[in-house]
């Protein structure tokens, strides 16, 4: 039997008097790449946001390895959550007043434990994974978008998490850098990391996901096995979506 790595289980998120994820019900399988789709607006980042709690539910069940995390948990499970789930978001998000190797260190150091060495050691193993070792003693501002984000990618793998999120982390990058993320991603893919990952990239997800979830208006229309979804849509909103979006 798989082991479920994040479930959401009815999973329901207010902005104020308007719902923005209805009732989402998802498992993730260990090894696993689900690849989320859908129009603008349909709660796709919402749902990585609550995957990590960076935005609270008010109903329903977020799982992670089995451990339930509910809608009022404590700040520790939070923090315990959080070191088990990784995520790259759309704009880097990195440490401008800290180098790369620096970055990628920080969280090692001062959630796990790492001593100084041990953090550099593992720092500079993940920079060399997303080919990024060269540039350890730049700073962001140094680099392009797409290296950036590798970074991210890095800082986030340096926790060690359960499961990776990603929130359309090729969104913000001039075309020509487009590949050279996504090249990490699928070597993740293919190295087995569980992933979440939101994206416009219709062939990447096509060729990379295992199953793909497509979302609109806050629900998950429709689930099936990548190469079923991208042959014959069964929902009409999936349908006339992918069409546009090929």
């Amino acid at each position: 039997m798989a082991n479920v790595v994040i479930e959401f289980d009815r999973v329901g998120k207010y902005f104020g008097a308007s719902q923005v994820l209805k009732d989402i019900t998802l498992r993730v399988n260990e090894g696993e790449m689900v690849g989320i789709i859908g129009p603008s607006g349909a709660g796709k980042s919402t749902l990585l946001r609550v995957g990590n709690q960076l935005e609270r539910h008010q109903s329903g069940t977020l799982r992670i390895d089995g451990e339930t995390i509910e809608a009022n948990a404590s700040s520790r499970k939070l923090a315990l959550l959080r070191s088990r789930v990784g995520m790259v978001f759309q704009n880097f998000n990195l440490w401008s007043h800290l180098s790369v190797l620096q970055n990628v260190m920080v969280g090692p150091r001062a959630v796990l434990g790492l001593t100084a060495e041990e953090a550099r050691l593992r720092a500079l193993e993940l920079l060399e994974r997303v080919g990024m070792r060269p540039f350890h003693d730049k700073y962001p501002g140094q680099l392009s978008g797409g290296q950036q984000q590798r970074v991210a990618i890095a800082r986030a793998l340096a926790m060690r998490p359960r499961v990776m999120l990603f929130d359309e982390a090729t969104s913000a990058l001039d075309p020509a850098l487009v590949g050279e993320v996504l090249d990490v991603m699928t070597q993740l893919a293919s190295e087995r990391m569980t992933m979440l990952v939101v994206t416009h990239e219709m062939r990447f997800a096509r060729q990379v996901a295992d199953q793909i979830v497509f979302m609109a208006a806050g629900q998950i229309l429709e689930q099936a096995p990548s190469k079923e979804f991208f042959a014959a849509p069964r929902h009409p909103q999936a349908q006339v979506f992918l069409s546009k979006a090929l």
